[in-house]
């Protein structure tokens, strides 16, 4: 029961998400002023402040004070991810007052969210995972279910194929690990493809610690952390309900259900939350 529970649960995360976010225009009243249906978090370096991307746009969440919707546009933003000092990558689909495709590829910002450009793919690729890891970008592509890498941001090479919700990589060159649509836990290796079950607990959303380690939040909202590549985990803290997104940042670990955020300066221990 536990396992077809966090199924439902892991495979509804995305699914309204491979359609156009035809809905946003009628509800842009009711969502202007707050945040909801959360996708994706990311920290400036610039500034050390949070991005919280979301089905109604991109906004801004200051030290204190309420978020703000960035460059007033509703852009849905898929795969949302910070790569330097102002500097974020991201797919998804387009604000309905632009004339773009329903699927955006990878597109870039240069200037915190104030705007954004193509850089290959569009029209052709929903991005719901990006992982950058050295010089090399690893891109999921979720209407195909394949999973890619490109150093340069333009051309693409599969090397794995399946359901997934997360990916992670940690220090160790071309060594990746995932969770499946089922919650399962796996290793790939990006050089051949290759991937081993880690069997341990249905996780929902994983990433890499800053000491090397993973860190992952199951579908009830518990963290649990791994030292040893996967093979055992310890429970941590928790955040209070069902996980929409997970990131570590020099900054502190941030998480989020589908329409609050939380920060932990701990490793998990204790979540305050920020949204």
């Amino acid at each position: 029961m536990a396992v077809a529970v966090a199924t439902a649960l892991l495979s509804s995360a995305c699914a309204a998400d491979t359609d156009s976010n035809s809905s946003a225009v009628s509800d842009k009243a009711a969502e202007d002023s707050s945040v909801g249906h959360i996708h994706g978090l990311g920290v400036d370096p610039a500034d050390g402040s949070l991005y919280v991307a979301t089905h109604f746009g991109l906004f801004h969440v200051p030290y204190s004070g309420k978020p703000t919707r960035v460059a007033d546009r509703w852009q849905d933003t898929m795969a949302f991810t910070v790569v330097g000092p102002g500097h974020f990558l991201g797919s998804g689909h387009p604000d309905l007052t632009e004339d773009l495709p329903p699927y955006l590829g990878l597109i870039e910002s240069t200037d915190a969210g104030e705007s954004w450009a193509p850089l290959a793919l569009q029209g052709e690729a929903d991005f719901h995972i990006l992982e950058q890891a050295g010089d090399v970008l690893y891109a999921y592509e979720a209407t195909t279910e394949r999973l890619l890498r490109t150093v340069d941001r333009e051309r693409f090479e599969e090397f794995y194929s399946g359901d997934l919700i997360s990916v992670a990589a940690t220090k160790e060159p071309g060594q990746l690990f995932a969770t499946t649509g089922k919650g399962q836990l796996i290793s790939i290796d990006a050089s051949t493809g290759q991937t081993r079950e880690l069997g341990g607990p249905i996780t929902a959303y994983l990433d890499a610690t800053t000491e090397g380690g993973l860190a992952g939040i199951g579908p009830d909202g518990v963290v649990r952390v791994s030292d040893d590549a996967g093979k055992t985990w310890q429970e941590t803290g928790a955040i209070g309900g069902q996980p929409a997104a997970f990131t570590i940042t020099e900054q502190g670990w941030y998480a989020a259900t589908s329409d609050e955020a939380f920060h932990s300066d701990d490793n998990g221990d204790t979540w305050e939350q920020v949204l």
